[in-house]
């Protein structure tokens, strides 16, 4: 399987800082191509947040060249992934709440990353950062943590209710500013002829899932060029809507 890659941000209308990090890199290994993409919204309303963003990718980013050549030794298991990308999102907690602590500053970051290799796709989630898959329809792969995420679970709010709510940014927890991080998991097979997505939230909050499948199905992402252009092309459309926050997504397309 082969991929081509595709990573945009843009500071959007309101903030003067991009508080948003991501990272998307091709690999080769002893087990074939992977794609490894991560991204990071630092918290808007706290301070620093794009401190605490580059931490959390600086600390993937090490795992992907210390940690991933020792498990391409032998099959990869999910259970390896789930602990040694659990500890980074600890250690990670730990290390911003302390330097947040000496400089007197709050900040705090979601983070969704995301391991694919020749079979199989590997994501992690804190926050409301997502991951999809794009094929026949656009599939999201991630939970939300988010205040009206949980209340839709329970059936105290309808689906369009949480969408249009004020506290619909409002995060269960993040990395850095939580007492504790319990990071969500996903594990499926990869498909060819797919698109894999992730956005912050800045991203998908003024558009809707139908323009982002015209936009983004495969059969239109056909080179890179396709992918910044149309990434682009939707960053805009958000900007011309009037969103407030930063706006990135990164875009992994399988052959």
């Amino acid at each position: 399987m082969n991929f081509i890659v595709s990573a945009r941000t843009d500071v959007g209308l309101v903030k003067t800082t991009n508080q948003d990090s991501l990272s998307v890199k091709v690999v080769n290994t002893p087990q074939g191509r992977m794609v490894f993409a991560v991204l990071c919204d630092g918290m808007g309303g706290l301070e620093k947040g794009e401190v605490a963003s580059a931490s959390v990718i600086r600390a993937f980013d090490n795992w992907l060249y210390n940690q991933l050549p020792v498990l391409c030794g032998a099959p990869i298991e999910d259970s390896v992934i789930r602990e040694q990308w659990t500890n980074i999102v600890v250690e990670q907690n730990n290390t911003i709440k302390a330097f947040g602590a000496r400089q007197g500053v709050h900040l705090g970051t979601t983070v969704v990353a995301m391991l694919i290799t020749q079979n199989r796709y590997y994501i992690l989630n804190v926050g409301d950062s997502r991951a999809y898959e794009i094929s026949e329809g656009l599939k999201q792969i991630t939970n939300d943590q988010t205040f009206v995420a949980r209340e839709v679970a329970l059936g105290n709010m309808t689906e369009e209710q949480a969408e249009h709510d004020n506290r619909r940014s409002v995060l269960l927890q993040c990395v850095g500013a939580s007492d504790a991080v319990y990071p969500d998991m996903f594990f499926g097979d990869v498909h060819g002829n797919a698109v894999y997505m992730l956005c912050s939230d800045g991203f998908r909050h003024e558009i809707s899932a139908a323009e982002i499948y015209e936009k983004l199905n495969p059969n239109v992402l056909l080179d890179e060029y396709m992918m910044n252009t149309n990434a682009d092309s939707l960053i805009e459309l958000n900007k011309a809507r009037k969103e407030r926050d930063n706006i990135s997504v990164a875009l992994v397309r399988t052959f």
